[in-house]
């Protein structure tokens, strides 16, 4: 029986459940989804992000009824990596040339869509009949190199992955990331942990209330990380957990639910705090076009990042000391715990010869804070 941390922090805002639908590496395929307020798809919308593969899984996900809908794009979807394309893009499309704009237009004009490309946004959910929530999220399609795919950095090389997972900025509630973090479920079928540690330290560093994936299609399923926020001598330590998911959906027809809510689940330790203004801040975007789905607020987050001295970093003490990672531990103390989602759709690996193997969304109820207390 999971235990959860002892002391869970109190959150001064009032909250409401809002329930996320998550879905990865579907590969052209559609699936039912859940009704929910938030739909996330984590990447690999198709097997090699030709136009009429794009075109299929938008116009699926443009007709789901969410209030808000975010994609990342995944090492599959090619098109949508302009620099990639033009470099391989005749290895796998030499047949029927692709217009990587007119694909990629697919995702940035959909007016129902939020397409996260290494970036941040604000979220309100202003829907009268929605719970009326606030989050902020960071959507990334990077994965580190294993064969000739798109949005890839080099596997070893971890200079280059802390470019990249810098960016996220400390305030960020739900990350999406295409790929896993290093020993959260990124186990492949050859029994190797297969995701990033550069990310697996930014998480550390971030400390989200959820952290949703894919591209490893075995991993799917669901772990909370403890946070060790008290060791001052290893660096991006955790916790042992005993939590152990067990999908309420196999074999049944009911959701893959995750119930981190308070009434009737089991809330994390993770109060969501955010850091003072003078780090990341957000402003409105006035004139966004038509990437803005219909009844939510976005904003656009703008972060210098908190670099501090390389001999502190991921480590724990007095947020005031130079000797701990102070800059992401100041002020952001109660986010403790973690949920990771890796949410893959399809359970079988590209090529997938042979019969198909589908899993259901994961469903993710959780307490937000209200952005609206007047109403």
């Amino acid at each position: 029986m999971y235990e959860p941390p002892v002391s869970l922090p109190t959150v001064p805002r009032r909250t409401r459940r809002t329930r996320f639908v998550c879905i990865s590496d579907t590969h052209n395929c559609t699936v039912k989804l859940p009704k929910g307020d938030v739909l996330i798809h984590c990447g690999d919308l198709t097997n090699q992000g030709s136009f009429r593969e794009l075109e299929k899984q938008v116009a699926w996900l443009d007709r789901a009824e969410f209030e808000c809908k975010l994609v990342v794009a995944g090492n599959h979807d090619l098109t949508l990596d302009t620099e990639f394309f033009e470099q391989y893009g005749n290895y796998f499309h030499n047949n029927s040339p692709q217009n990587p704009v007119d694909c990629q237009n697919l995702l940035t004009q959909s007016k129902s869509l939020i397409y996260l490309l290494h970036s941040s946004h604000t979220i309100k959910l202003t829907s009268p009949s929605g719970p009326r929530t606030t989050f902020d999220v960071f959507g990334s399609p990077y994965t580190p190199a294993n064969g000739r795919w798109a949005f890839q950095y080099p596997h070893l090389d971890s200079a280059a992955a802390e470019g990249i997972w810098k960016d996220i900025p400390l305030n960020t509630d739900i990350l999406v990331t295409h790929g896993p973090a290093h020993t959260h479920r990124d186990e492949s079928r050859h029994r190797g942990a297969t995701g990033c540690e550069i990310l697996r330290q930014a998480l550390w560093r971030v400390r989200p209330r959820i952290a949703v994936c894919g591209h490893v299609h075995e991993g799917r399923g669901v772990e909370r990380i403890c946070w060790d926020l008290e060791s001052k001598f290893v660096r991006y330590k955790e916790l042992e957990s005993t939590y152990q998911w067990e999908d309420p959906g196999v074999g049944n027809n009911r959701n893959c639910l995750v119930d981190l809510t308070a009434k009737t689940g089991v809330p994390l330790d993770n109060d969501g705090s955010k850091v003072s203004s003078s780090t990341p801040t957000a402003c409105t975007i006035h004139n966004s076009g038509t990437n803005i789905a219909a009844g939510v607020s976005t904003m656009t987050t703008v972060s210098d990042g908190a670099n501090p001295g390389i001999g502190t970093r991921g480590l724990r003490g007095n947020p005031a000391s130079a000797r701990s990672d102070g800059a992401v531990l100041a002020g952001r103390l109660g986010r403790r715990e973690t949920c990771v989602v890796n949410c893959a759709i399809q359970a079988t690996n590209y090529p997938h010869s042979g019969p198909r193997k589908l899993n259901k969304p994961i469903v993710i109820d959780i307490d937000l804070p209200v952005w609206d207390d007047g109403f």
